[in-house]
């Protein structure tokens, strides 16, 4: 089986200047669910790894990150696709626990729970974190220019060899196209 990671917030929903803390505020990316259609369609298990620092923040309850998460399946269904696991971090930065991106703590253990490997798993993600951890765990990385990816290209050193795409649509077309 073959494996896409994504990050959600950025990568298949619209951002905020705050958290995203209920449905009403979680809105697709244009393109973005079709996208996970089309990758469910070509073969992918699509899974969701993200930072949800609201929740140790108390502005996001863990009810309402399930109900947002509820509404993401839902609008996922009317493409007939689906995510295969979301998996979160809890924590604020200062934490300093290992499940937090760029930290690999979630990627090992959806590794181990799915005793897969990640090396030719593309991560996909908008920010620095992102890439950081895929290099890390030996994945793929793959930047999008939503969300806080045109911050991230504009912030970043080294990004010389990762593939940059306008957003999770234009990924997927090169992707399959291939």
């Amino acid at each position: 089986m073959k494996h896409i990671i994504l990050g959600r917030d950025g990568v298949i929903n619209e951002i905020t200047d705050d958290f995203i803390k209920s449905p009403d505020e979680w809105c697709a990316i244009p393109g973005s669910l079709d996208a996970i259609a089309r990758l469910n369609r070509a073969g992918f298990q699509v899974i969701v790894i993200t930072n949800q620092p609201g929740l140790a923040h108390n502005v996001l309850s863990i009810r309402s990150l399930n109900a947002i998460h509820d509404k993401m399946h839902k609008e996922l269904a009317l493409f007939s696709a689906q995510i295969e696991s979301i998996m979160f971090c809890p924590h604020k930065t200062q934490d300093n626990c290992q499940c937090k991106k760029p930290k690999p703590g979630l990627f090992l253990d959806l590794k181990n729970r799915l005793n897969i490997s990640l090396s030719n798993s593309h991560v996909v993600g908008d920010s620095l974190s992102d890439l950081q951890v895929a290099q890390e765990i030996g994945a793929l990385p793959i930047l999008v220019k939503t969300g806080k990816g045109k911050q991230t290209i504009s912030k970043a050193i080294g990004l010389d060899n990762i593939p940059i795409f306008d957003d999770l649509a234009t990924f997927t077309d090169h992707l399959l196209s291939q």
